[in-house]
C-alpha cells in the first residue's frame, strides 16, 4: 500500500476548494491501494518526520514547512500539491512577498509539483522557472456528490434562481454580485449564497450590511456552509451559477455547476476563461463591470430558450472535465512512480 503523508494547515474538514480536493482524494485512496494521513504544519514539530512513502505538501502549508527543510531526514520522496501560485492569493503585498520566497524554497526541493490547472502549471514554468517535466496537472473532479433524485423550488415565485458557491472573501466578489443583483427587477430572480461567512470578518460585515438594504429585501437566501449532498441538490435546482471571482487557479465550483447543466456567469479572470466560452457555456464579463454582470443575469432570467441553450452546452463541455475517480487515479499513479523512483 502507498502511504502518503499530506501536510496541510488545520483541519482537513474545512469547506474550501483545496481542502475539499484533499477530502475527495483521501476518500478515493483505498480503491487505488493507497492511504492519506493528514498532518498539520502548525501542530507538528517536524512535518518531515512521517512514516510514509511520499510526503505531499499542500501549497497553503508550504511557507510553514520550508523552515524545516534543514531538518529533513533522508527518506520519503517530497512532492507538493498546488492550488495557488507561490505567495498565495489572499494576502497583502508584504506577506505575499515573504511567503513567495518560502514557497519557492520548498518547491525547489520537491521532485514533483502537482498543479490544479494548466494555467497554474504555465505560471509555475513561465513566471517562476520550474522545469515543466516536474509539473503534473491534475484538475479537481467535476462530480460534487451523488446526483439528487429530485429538485427544490429555489425561484420563490420569480422567473429564475441563481446559485453562488463561494466563501465570503473579497476576491470572490460577493459584494460586486450583490450590487449587480440589486439592478435586477424584483420579480426576475432569487439569489442563493452558499459558503463560509467567517473567514474575513470585516468583509462579512460589509456583505451583511449590503444584504440588509431594502433593494435586496427577501431576494437573497443565505445558506452558509452546507454538506456536499446539499450543494448537489442546490446545483440540481438552480437555473444558473454566478461567481465573479477575480482569482481562481482552477475554480472547482465552476466545473461542478457546468456538470449539472448550469450556465456560468463570472469575470473574465483567473481560470474561468479556460473553462467557459462567453456566449456558449455562460457569460464572461470584464472584471468590475457591475452593469455588465447585471445584464448577463437579467438576460439569463428573461430569455429561457437562450438559458437552456447555454445549459446544454455547459453540460456537454463538463463531460471533458475529469471525475474525482479519474483525478485520484492519476494522482496516485504519479505518487507511486515517485515513491518507486526514490525508494
Amino acid at each position: 500500500m502507498l502511504i502518503v503523508s499530506l501536510v496541510t494547515l488545520g483541519s482537513p474538514d474545512q469547506l474550501t476548494g483545496g481542502y475539499l480536493y484533499h477530502q475527495r482524494i483521501a476518500d478515493a485512496a483505498p480503491a487505488y491501494d493507497a492511504r492519506i494521513d493528514f498532518r498539520s504544519a502548525k501542530l507538528t514539530r517536524n512535518p518531515f518526520a512521517a512514516d510514509a512513502d511520499v510526503i505531499l505538501i499542500d501549497s497553503i502549508a508550504a511557507a510553514f514547512v520550508a523552515p524545516w527543510l534543514w531538518r529533513r531526514p533522508a527518506g520519503p520522496a517530497l512532492a507538493a500539491i498546488l492550488h495557488q501560485p507561490p505567495g498565495g492569493i489572499d494576502h497583502g503585498p508584504a506577506r505575499r512577498a515573504v511567503q513567495r520566497r518560502l514557497d519557492q524554497m520548498l518547491y525547489r526541493r520537491c521532485v514533483l509539483l502537482v498543479a490544479a490547472s494548466a494555467a497554474l502549471a504555465e505560471d509555475l514554468a513561465d513566471t517562476y522557472g520550474f522545469a515543466s517535466d516536474r509539473i503534473h496537472v491534475i484538475p479537481p473532479g467535476r462530480d460534487v456528490a451523488a446526483t439528487p433524485a429530485g429538485a427544490r423550488d429555489l425561484r420563490d415565485g420569480r422567473r429564475a434562481a441563481f446559485l453562488s458557491v463561494g466563501n465570503w472573501v473579497e476576491r470572490k466578489g460577493t459584494l460586486e454580485l450583490l450590487e449587480a443583483f440589486a439592478y435586477l427587477e424584483g420579480g426576475l430572480a432569487t439569489l442563493h449564497l452558499v459558503g463560509r461567512v467567517d473567514i474575513e470578518p470585516r468583509y462579512t460585515e460589509r456583505v451583511r450590511t449590503r444584504l440588509s438594504a431594502p433593494d435586496l429585501s427577501d431576494r437573497v437566501v443565505v445558506h452558509g456552509p452546507v454538506p456536499r449532498d446539499e450543494v448537489a441538490l442546490l446545483y440540481a435546482s438552480a437555473d444558473g451559477f454566478v461567481l465573479p471571482s477575480l482569482r481562481e487557479p482552477y475554480g472547482t465550483v465552476y466545473g461542478e455547476a457546468m456538470a449539472f447543466g448550469l450556465p456560468v456567469v463570472g469575470w473574465r479572470a483567473g481560470n474561468l476563461p479556460n473553462l467557459v466560452e462567453d456566449g456558449v457555456h455562460g457569460v464572461l464579463i470584464e472584471p468590475g463591470h457591475i452593469n455588465g454582470l447585471a445584464d448577463g443575469l437579467r438576460r439569463l432570467a428573461i430569455d429561457e430558450p437562450w438559458r437552456h441553450q447555454l445549459a446544454e452546452a455547459a453540460r456537454r463541455r463538463a463531460e471533458n472535465f475529469p471525475t474525482w475517480n479519474e483525478s485520484a487515479a492519476e494522482l496516485f499513479a504519479a505518487l507511486k512512480r515517485l515513491a518507486q523512483h526514490t525508494g
